[in-house]
């Protein structure tokens, strides 16, 4: 089962797969380059923050990917936390 962790750690790992930091990704696509900052996903209260589906288009396109690969990216991710 996919996780608030794992939808984050799959946007880093793209980042990290582009040779650039999440803040550069963010810029290339057009965002606050805070927009995926580890201070921005949890709210002042400690709820999970999720991406907008918005910005994850933008990530994808900017990346030229698919759906299908964000979701094996996340599903692999997902996969680890689960065998840990």
């Amino acid at each position: 089962m996919i996780d608030h962790s794992d939808i984050w750690n799959t946007l880093d790992t793209i980042a990290a797969h582009g040779h650039v930091s999440p803040s550069r990704m963010a810029i290339n696509c057009g965002l606050d380059a805070t927009t995926f900052n580890k201070s921005k996903r949890c709210d002042v209260y400690g709820k999970n923050r999720y991406p907008s589906f918005r910005t994850v288009l933008k990530v994808l396109n900017t990346r030229n990917m698919t759906m299908v690969e964000f979701g094996t990216i996340c599903d692999r991710i997902s996969a680890q936390r689960l065998k840990s």
